[in-house]
């Protein structure tokens, strides 16, 4: 069990629990890290309410359509539909839920799944083997449009065993490939039966073997679920209901917290675990490296000329940016890993440097392509403030115009998947590197948004992926770190920092992966 608790600075903490992702026997002392609730909390109690904020609203209650962070809706996802597997977020071990082993024995080439026996979903069709393939093969279909297909692709096949078994054959070997399934809706099972009768029928009754059913949903607002008295893991849930609510605003959700309106709430903003802090709220802090990104399409003009991608970099000031967006209170990156890390080289992501980039805008106009482009926003407040920031910040230099434009989740994640924008935010945040690096940045991977074609590139991502030996990792993403500034992918402008916040009276809160808490384990005294 991880311990909840108080950091003295926000930036310095979130550099040490990076630090120790990556140190061996980092002890839990007294800096701040993620996972479970406090070892004194008593036994947990049955019974009552939890009112939960998420960041993103649901167009959808298909899993297919849900995403699996912080940032997203993760809460709603685990109480509908359950989870086949977690991740330890200390040391990243693989530990069981509804599956009992995910494993290989051919250094990741192929996988064993095995379920427990007799799950069921509540429609009473049978959570097996074949409800598994039919959920991931699913996955997989460009119509469906779901952000976790870019980790489904990934399975060439597979082929049911028995009831409990599922053998799958990767497109090419992956021994990490059960961190990325973690982090996706591939870990939520849904029911064939109600997903078959379609998308309406599937909103109005979603069917899944998760902790809790769906009670009501009123679209913009609450997302009322109560326990499912069928779960397979009794007693829990402990809760005997859960509400749910969409909260964009970064002030409203800590309004909510403060007040005491809301439970937990999942939270994207760097200011509001300050303010946690001073306003004696608890909360957990996932480590993570890597960071999200300013991303710039390299498929379309202007970013497929790299002096344009370049003289963004060398325009936009990281430190003004979280000055803007998270009152200066976020972590920015100076390096792709953190001092600490074995992926550690020294070498800093590129630098401000506005002559330079004056220089380069002045150049790409006298050739006739001055660099215009649109930035499109998420609803968060944090994504709008910072695409409004990149605009004025970039409103200083001659030759490079900036449009801002907002999409609600569903629109921008659908035009993210086909590559429809000039500039938007993705993220490579980095736990294991090979799931957050190779699927932002490899040439073949479905998740590589930004375009990035690169042969050398992809020959670090695939030695990386490939080895078990951590000296040649650590020589592999060395190469990769150094390709990708070569290569002016985006402007990485803040750590990531996936959490949650939680009043007095909220116990068990555990998280997994970026940041998702299960909500079979919270209860209310």
């Amino acid at each position: 069990m991880v311990r909840s608790r108080h950091i003295p600075k926000l930036p310095t903490a979130i550099l040490s629990i990076v630090l120790c992702m990556f140190v061996a026997g980092c002890g839990t002392g007294n800096s701040t890290t993620a996972g479970a609730a406090s070892e004194n909390e008593g036994e947990p109690i049955s019974g009552g309410t939890a009112r939960v904020l998420q960041v993103a609203e649901p167009q959808s209650l298909d899993p297919a359509k849900l995403s699996n962070t912080w940032a997203h809706m993760a809460t709603l996802g685990n109480a509908l539909y359950g989870t086949l597997m977690i991740n330890n977020i200390e040391n990243f071990d693989i530990e069981y839920k509804m599956a009992t082993d995910f494993s290989s024995t051919d250094g990741g080439k192929t996988f064993t799944l095995t379920l427990r026996p007799g799950l069921t979903f509540t429609d009473g069709t049978p959570l097996d083997a074949a409800a598994v393939k039919y959920n991931w093969d699913r996955l997989k279909d460009p119509q469906i449009g779901s952000t976790a297909g870019r980790h489904a692709v990934q399975v060439a096949s597979s082929e049911v065993s028995d009831p409990t078994t599922l053998k799958v054959t990767l497109a090419a070997p992956n021994p990490y490939f059960a961190q990325g399934l973690v982090a996706g809706a591939m870990n939520w099972i849904a029911s064939p039966t109600a997903l078959e009768k379609g998308t309406t029928s599937f909103d109005e009754n979603p069917v899944g073997a998760g902790p809790f059913t769906l009670v009501n949903w009123t679209r913009q607002s609450d997302i009322e679920l109560q326990k499912n008295p069928e779960y397979w893991d009794a007693p829990k849930p402990y809760l005997d209901r859960l509400t749910i609510r969409t909260a964009h605003d970064a002030n409203q959700r800590m309004n909510a917290m403060t007040t005491g309106a809301a439970d937990l709430a999942s939270e994207s903003s760097a200011s509001n675990i300050r303010k946690a802090e001073t306003q004696g709220l608890r909360y957990e802090v996932v480590p993570t490296g890597g960071g999200q990104i300013i991303a710039m399409n390299q498929r379309r003009a202007p970013f497929d000329d790299i002096r344009a991608r370049q003289a963004v970099q060398l325009a936009l000031d990281p430190d003004n940016l979280n000055t803007v967006v998270y009152n200066g209170e976020g972590a920015v990156p100076t390096s792709l890993f953190p001092e600490g890390s074995p992926y550690y080289t020294g070498a800093p992501l590129p630098e401000t440097n506005s002559e330079e980039a004056q220089k380069l805008f002045d150049a790409l106009a006298a050739e006739g392509k001055p660099v215009s482009f649109t930035f499109m926003s998420y609803p968060a407040s944090e994504s709008k403030m910072l695409a409004e920031a990149v605009q004025a910040q970039l409103s200083a230099y001659d030759n490079v115009d900036v449009k801002v434009e907002m999409h609600d989740i569903t629109n921008a994640h659908a035009r993210t998947a086909s590559r429809d924008f000039d500039m938007s935010i993705t993220s490579a945040i980095v736990q294991d590197p090979d799931y957050a690096l190779w699927t932002a940045f490899h040439s073949t991977s479905a998740g590589n948004f930004m375009g990035v074609n690169d042969p050398e590139l992809d020959a670090a991502l695939d030695r990386g992926r490939v080895s078990e030996s951590q000296d040649e990792r650590v020589d592999a993403y060395t190469a990769a770190q150094e390709r990708l500034d070569e290569l002016a992918v985006g402007v990485w402008y803040t750590r990531a920092t996936p959490s949650v916040t939680y009043g007095d009276n909220l116990h068990g809160v555990t998280l997994y992966t970026l940041g998702s808490p299960l909500p079979e384990e919270l209860w209310v005294s």
